[in-house]
């Protein structure tokens, strides 16, 4: 069965490159993103988890552990992430997990056999510190993802779990949001200090209130 937004997120154990861990105990009470890739020494991956690389740092600002998964055994990982790092001028510091038993592509359902029997597709879950999955996000093998897309919506993940506000279409970082519809107008005017603006009674904007 697929899993689906809100869904208890799966736990698992699983031999990585920096060891074996435990999902849950690895994640803490921080946010995670699981990524899949369809295999190890492909020209599309290497680039994926070079720019997480680069990015890991920016991750690790917003409380978000990264590890990546595909069905290939771990020496070949261990391999591989030396071509990464030299390729990529980057140092992957975050676990790859060796998902030869499929445990980890079964609990995600990162095989999709109309696309290719035994390959995982670019599957991606923000998994939140609830353990709740929180945003998926499925690209076929051939398409690379958008590293600074996943850290955009994180912070909107952030920003909406914590305040009664939602982010616009392309909003960035500092830009104004929207008032949910569960809150009034006149209990957002007192809610958010910094102000509201009016275009219609249901689309209401407010500066980002954890923005100094």
């Amino acid at each position: 069965m697929s899993l689906r937004l809100g869904d208890k997120a799966p736990n698992f154990r699983a031999k990585t490159t920096e060891g074996e861990i435990d999902f849950y105990e690895f994640l803490g009470d921080g946010w995670g993103i699981l990524f899949s890739h369809p295999a190890d020494f492909t020209p599309v991956c290497t680039t994926e988890l070079g720019k997480t690389a680069l990015l890991q740092e920016e991750f690790a600002k917003r409380n978000v552990k990264v590890l990546a998964v595909s069905i290939d055994p771990l020496d070949k990982h261990l391999e591989w992430r030396n071509d990464i790092n030299e390729t990529q001028h980057c140092h992957v510091g975050f676990p790859i997990i060796a998902d030869e038993d499929r445990q980890v592509a079964t609990l995600y359902d990162m095989i999709h056999p109309n696309a290719s029997a035994t390959a995982t597709v670019r599957s991606l879950f923000v998994i939140g510190p609830d353990k709740l999955v929180k945003l998926m996000i499925i690209y076929p093998a051939s398409t690379g993802r958008n590293f600074y897309e996943v850290l955009r919506v994180v912070e909107s993940l952030q920003l909406t779990a914590n305040y009664s506000v939602a982010t616009p279409a392309d909003w960035k970082h500092g830009e104004d949001v929207i008032v949910v519809p569960a809150v009034s107008t006149e209990d957002a005017i007192k809610k958010f200090p910094k102000g509201v603006k009016v275009v219609k009674p249901y689309l209401r904007y407010t500066p980002q209130p954890d923005v100094e």
